[in-house]
């Protein structure tokens, strides 16, 4: 890490509330988790007073599984943006530079620049057509947070073809990519793919997720990695729910549906961004976003100000949840 950054470098505005008194479409997290849960964490706690298996045997192989990699590729992260920094730990110094999406998640700025490294921002939409030559990483958001757009599977491919002509890692960050029928990319050579468990699964404080890679790159991420770095509690509960699978399914169909029956009321008022995420991305034109944000709340709705992502300045972003939730976010933001 760069220490001169740490006086430069500031948190990162994400969503998410503890008003209790209020029904959070500001943190785009799975408001249901898969069955049983309960009782894998209870388990995992009596387990605890050892340390882990620092080898995570069972969780790589769960991983593996669920993603369609070798087990050996799968590196166990305290959640993605912690496996982000791991990567970037090891790839970026003084003087690189990393092509990140706008908007998007804003920890890939932060990241990259708490290593010394410089950000060079490339619109979202022309992310797949950038040139890799002279980055040291180049990093895709799939889908693309906070625009919910889903990049096509063989634009992938052909940008993580260049990637590897031009010697440069392509992180793809698939933390919402379980909401979408399309593969991942785990496994490609010269790809590194960047996993959350906790937004599909509900689990947001448990902070698991893993990286997928390959060759030389795979090897020093692996031995980079801090020891014992996934609790017990989150390796047995992240194993658990990476088995089931049908419940993955029934949430993909839950969200596409309710996506669609909020989508079609909040463009009677606004333009809504089309999206293949468990979130919509609201441009509020001319009206007053502010308002919107106080007056939802006041009506017990907690949604996201999206001005905080680069080169938003009308914008809100609302989380899609369970269809009793969604009526209360629909009467509260009169559509």
């Amino acid at each position: 890490m760069d220490t001169t950054a740490l006086d430069e470098v500031d948190c990162v505005a994400h969503g998410g509330t503890t008003d209790p008194h209020v029904v959070d479409f500001s943190a785009n997290t799975n408001p249901r988790s898969p069955p049983g849960v309960a009782g894998v964490y209870e388990s995992a706690l009596a387990a605890a007073r050892r340390y882990p298996c620092d080898g995570y045997t069972d969780f790589r192989t769960a991983a593996a599984e669920y993603v369609g990699c070798d087990p050996k590729a799968v590196i166990p992260t305290a959640g993605a943006t912690a496996g982000m920094r791991l990567l970037f730990s090891i790839l970026v110094g003084s003087g690189d530079s990393v092509a990140v999406p706008v908007p998007s998640f804003g920890e890939y700025e932060r990241e990259v620049r708490l290593q010394g490294g410089t950000p060079v921002r490339v619109a979202h939409d022309a992310i797949l057509e950038v040139d890799p030559t002279d980055h040291a990483a180049v990093v895709v958001c799939t889908p693309n947070n906070p625009t919910g757009e889903l990049p096509p599977r063989r634009g992938l491919e052909r940008l993580a073809e260049r990637c590897r002509d031009a010697d440069t890692t392509l992180l793809v960050d698939e933390a919402f990519l379980d909401y979408t029928p399309q593969a991942s990319l785990a496994g490609e050579p010269g790809v590194v793919v960047a996993r959350s468990l906790t937004k599909v699964f509900g689990l947001p404080g448990i902070r698991a997720g893993f990286l997928v890679a390959t060759g030389r790159l795979r090897d020093r991420l692996d031995t980079a990695r801090i020891s014992w770095g996934l609790s017990t509690v989150a390796t047995e509960v992240s194993t658990h729910c990476l088995e089931r699978t049908a419940f993955v399914e029934r949430t993909r169909e839950r969200v596409a549906t309710e996506r669609e029956r909020i989508r079609e009321r909040l463009e009677t008022r606004w333009e809504v961004y089309p999206s293949r995420a468990p979130f919509l991305l609201v441009d509020a034109g001319e009206e007053d976003v502010d308002e919107i944000l106080s007056t939802a709340r006041e009506r017990g709705v907690a949604l996201r100000d999206a001005r905080t992502f680069p080169g938003l300045d009308d914008h809100l972003r609302t989380a899609v949840r369970g269809p009793g939730d969604n009526d209360v976010l629909l009467e509260a933001l009169g559509v």
